[in-house]
């Protein structure tokens, strides 16, 4: 049998791929990072923590380990990165600075391509998780006016163009006017600073990019973004449906119906 090996960056999408590949009865091994990985993941299946930037004893060890197929899960934030690049190991820091540029797309593209070129196999992981996806129509709260629908709308044109940029997947609107963009900081920071640009009655919008690699950096909305929203007054979060994935999804709901913010998911070849 295949073993699995997982590396896990922050938030509960890694945790959610570990418990459904230990259910389904797969071979699993988690590389989680220090500081960043969720510590409830290693009661999962068996973990070893590395520091971000260990890029040899990450490849070294999963050979060691007989993996074959991996997967990449979890957010690693950009200031991460720049915060720890004065430890990285010598194959993280030549691997780093080779890149064309350090847009997320950039990175994660060359790590997979980094892995395949040591004989791993990165799989999609959207088997493991289909039960996360968003589907379209309201998922959370109630249905909104008609004015918060056509700021949706025109919000998620506008992200689309932004995530295919690589700048960020997440844009605050109010009255058709693009208050916030995703940048360095962030979906929470970028939904807050929304608010404190437009109020209150903002719309939120987060996408996926043209074409998504559903290998990595697919859209994550959880209990955490309705607590930005809340943080910021927002009213409703417009996502893209069969594209997203939806973490903690009971409690999500009780949150999103007590914070009065409504959440609904796009299917944007309709828009």
């Amino acid at each position: 049998m295949s073993k699995i090996g997982l590396i896990a960056g922050a938030g509960e999408l890694p945790v959610e791929f570990a418990k459904s590949a230990v259910n389904q009865g797969k071979s699993l091994k988690i590389y989680a990072i220090k500081g960043i990985t969720d510590k409830k993941i290693q009661n999962i299946a068996p973990t070893q923590w590395l520091y971000l930037g260990e890029g040899q004893k990450l490849i070294d060890s999963m050979k060691a380990d007989n993996i074959s197929d991996v997967v990449m899960l979890g957010k690693i934030e950009h200031f991460h990165l720049i915060k720890s690049i004065h430890r990285f190991d010598k194959r993280a820091r030549t691997f780093f600075n080779q890149l064309m540029d350090k847009r997320a797309k950039s990175i994660l593209e060359a790590v997979l391509k980094e892995l395949q070129k040591e004989g791993f196999n990165p799989i999609d992981p959207t088997p493991y998780l289909s039960s996360l996806l968003v589907p379209e129509g309201l998922i959370a709260g109630e249905y909104p006016e008609k004015h918060f629908i056509e700021d949706a709308e025109f919000g998620l044109k506008i992200a689309k163009e932004v995530a295919e940029l690589d700048i960020g997947q997440t844009v605050v609107v109010k009255d058709k006017i693009v208050v916030a963009v995703e940048g360095l900081e962030g979906t929470d920071k970028c939904i807050i600073r929304g608010g404190e640009l437009a109020g209150e009655n903002t719309v939120v919008c987060k996408v996926a990019r043209k074409n998504q690699d559903m290998r990595y950096d697919v859209p994550v909305i959880g209990t955490k973004t309705l607590k930005s929203m809340k943080k910021a007054k927002a009213k409703l979060l417009a996502i893209e449906a069969g594209k997203t994935f939806l973490v903690e999804r009971e409690e999500f709901k009780k949150l999103a119906q007590k914070y009065g913010i409504s959440v609904i998911g796009f299917d944007l070849s309709n828009i």
